[in-house]
């Protein structure tokens, strides 16, 4: 049985965590170091004030972050209270699962991906051209069982993405194509091969996130068989 979307949001934090986190009142709250929305975002523990909410916006303004809640299923309230001040909604986020041997059904070719950490200068370049610059690098960094993938093509690099594991669950991050390599099979090659590594470190299953904007990537999820398991999306205070 596929892991829940509880368990998958649990898996998104261990495989892109935030430099610090910490409890305060009814959240979590977090220090992402410029590491982007996810390691950024304040999330919910239980019932909450207003008041709440006031203390939660002061801190991270201390922090010198824009006030930004990550909003998970189950959490209408908290979504409408953020409306109603203001917050705009931004970043409807799929989560997909599927288990690893799914994946692992063809070979990989050779010469075609490489798992490798750290990232060759080539692979942040990459990475850089999808706007996932060090401070992202430096959130990977900071998981414990990860790799990064390479994938050359048509005999030049091509692309790259990054995995961890967590609780037997992998989950696949940062995929980026180099324009003139894409409509060619790399990500599927990327993620195929993100299954057998995750394989090889115990993973039962391989998830991985998708804005729902993104219509090419969710319709390539879909096709490799990876299954919706939930959503979440954003609410950030306004300029």
């Amino acid at each position: 049985m596929n892991p829940d979307v509880t368990k998958l949001y649990e898996v998104t934090e261990a495989t892109w965590p935030p430099a610090r986190s910490w409890r305060q009142g009814p959240w979590t709250l977090r220090d992402g170091a410029g590491g982007g929305k996810r390691v950024s975002s304040a999330t919910a523990n239980g019932p909450f004030e207003e008041a709440d909410i006031d203390e939660a916006e002061a801190t991270m303004r201390a922090h010198e972050q824009r006030p930004l809640f990550m909003i998970r299923e189950g959490e209408a309230a908290l979504d409408a209270a953020l409306a109603a001040r203001g917050y705009d909604l931004i970043d409807e986020v799929m989560l997909y699962v599927t288990p690893t041997e799914t994946l692992m059904d063809k070979p990989i070719p050779r010469v075609t991906c490489f798992n490798i950490w750290e990232p060759l200068a080539i692979m942040a370049e990459i990475w850089a051209q999808g706007g996932i610059g060090p401070a992202r690098l430096a959130v990977m960094e900071r998981v414990q069982v990860k790799t990064g993938i390479l994938s050359r093509w048509n005999e030049k690099p091509a692309g790259v993405a990054f995995a961890g594991v967590h609780d037997g669950v992998a989950m696949v991050h940062a995929v980026e194509v180099l324009p003139h390599q894409r409509k060619q099979g790399v990500a599927e090659w990327m993620m195929r091969a993100a299954a057998f590594w995750a394989a090889n470190h115990g993973a039962t299953h391989l998830a991985v996130l998708c804005v729902t904007q993104n219509k090419p990537a969710n319709a390539l999820y879909t096709k490799l068989g990876f299954t919706p398991a939930g959503t979440y999306h954003y609410r950030q205070y306004p300029e």
